[in-house]
């Protein structure tokens, strides 16, 4: 996968090669996480990628370049792309209301008080757009937020989850009778708008949403490995999946021979719902860092992406100044949000060594990425631990990457 030395590309090699001593030193050997892969591309060219530790303990199976993982909500850049590629084919515009898609949405209100399924609610100040969906600002929610009356008949019906037979369709049909957080637009919160934003795919274009991605967005990319079900020749790939047990050890949370992701996937979560390997994934963020061309193959165009890395938080506001979600994939402070990523908008505020315009996000799974315009820099880090708020992986790649950089 390497085709560069770092230093070609004004990196300090040994520097860089502290990433994989920090890892095996304070994670995998220690047993906190069971293996990671770690992937660093400057200017188009991969400089370091390395395979730590184990896929599968278990079995005592190796993490290599081209293990299969979940990449949970990594999947929600992926997504936000194939619905802005409908948009440049001016299928729909961003102010739109999602009610002219999703028609028994019209009378969607805001909760008041109340218990499910005994709900009072207020009317709306606006409907909600296309834009709040992409930008979280729709006033959905996620069940295991654990914070509100509304997250609560979230989780007993059982909202976004992967059922075997549940579709996108049902679960647009059970957010039709449940209110928002807030009214759209007036705050963030992480949600399931994304799996709506799938939806919306699905219903914009006439295509089945895993059919749109892979005709639209994989096979133009060369992304082989990247679907909503693990392929049967992809099975020996695929890794396991921990959480961290209260005894700070690790718990087996899903057996890659057992797991729902190799049955019959009908719930495509363009939320969630994605399993990728670091190249394919690699693939995806040269093609945005490019501004969404790869090898003579464009996915979107660079004024779409460049609108869609801006901060589209209400006021131009940080997420410290407009969250109310319990939790998120990115610290707050410094940190805007876009169509489908963060954007660093204060290096200092995000106490980030990246710069400012850097855009990101990660997954349940403590994968991440980010992706650096600035540097022409690209990091894919994917490990198998949930939940992602164990560890800062994120901080601490920053750290050794960007300490790396000499020019």
């Amino acid at each position: 996968m390497i085709t560069a030395r770092p230093e070609d590309v004004g990196l300090d090699g040994e520097r860089l090669a502290h990433i994989d001593r920090h890892l095996a030193e304070h994670y995998v050997g220690p047993g906190k996480i069971p293996g990671a892969v770690t992937v660093v591309a400057r200017r188009g060219e991969v400089v370091h990628a390395s395979a730590l530790g184990q896929r599968d303990r278990e079995r005592a199976l190796p993490m290599e370049l081209d293990t299969l993982v979940r990449i949970y909500s990594m999947t929600k850049p992926i997504t936000s792309v194939a619905l802005m590629q409908l948009h440049e084919q001016a299928r729909f515009k961003l102010s739109d209301p999602v009610h002219r898609f999703i028609p028994e949405w019209r009378d969607l209100a805001v909760y008041a008080q109340g218990r499910y399924p005994q709900f009072v609610t207020t009317p709306c100040q606006r409907p909600m757009t296309v834009r709040d969906l992409l930008s979280h600002t729709s006033g959905l929610t996620y069940g295991f937020m654990e914070r509100t009356n509304v997250d609560s008949a979230y989780r007993r019906l059982a909202v976004g989850e992967r059922k075997q037979g549940s579709t996108l369709r049902d679960m647009i049909e059970t957010l039709a009778d449940l209110p928002l957080e807030f009214s759209p637009g007036t705050a963030w919160n992480y949600s399931v708008a994304t799996d709506v934003c799938g939806y919306l795919v699905e219903t914009i274009s006439g295509q089945p949403f895993d059919r749109y991605l892979e005709e639209h967005v994989f096979a133009p990319l060369g992304m082989t490995e990247t679907s909503f079900q693990v392929r049967e020749d992809q099975r020996e790939r695929f890794a396991a999946c921990y959480v961290r047990g209260p005894r700070k050890v690790l718990k087996l949370d899903d057996d890659p021979r057992d797991s729902p992701y190799i049955r019959n996937v009908t719930f495509h979560s363009g939320g969630g719902g994605l399993v990728s390997t670091a190249g394919d994934y690699l693939r995806f963020c040269q093609a945005l860092l490019r501004g969404g061309e790869l090898d003579g193959h464009r996915i979107l165009g660079p004024r779409t992406l460049e609108l869609m890395t801006r901060n589209h938080l209400p006021g131009g506001r940080d997420l410290s100044e407009c969250s109310v979600a319990a939790f998120s994939e990115t610290p707050y402070d410094g940190t805007g949000f876009g169509l489908g990523f963060s954007v660093i908008l204060d290096a200092v505020r995000a106490q980030a060594t990246g710069s400012e315009g850097a855009f990101a996000w990660g997954g349940a799974a403590s994968t991440i990425f980010w992706i650096d315009p600035r540097e022409e820099l690209v990091v894919v880090f994917l490990t198998q631990l949930m939940p992602s708020r164990t560890f800062d992986f994120r901080g601490q790649l920053q750290a050794l990457v960007y300490g790396a950089i000499v020019e």
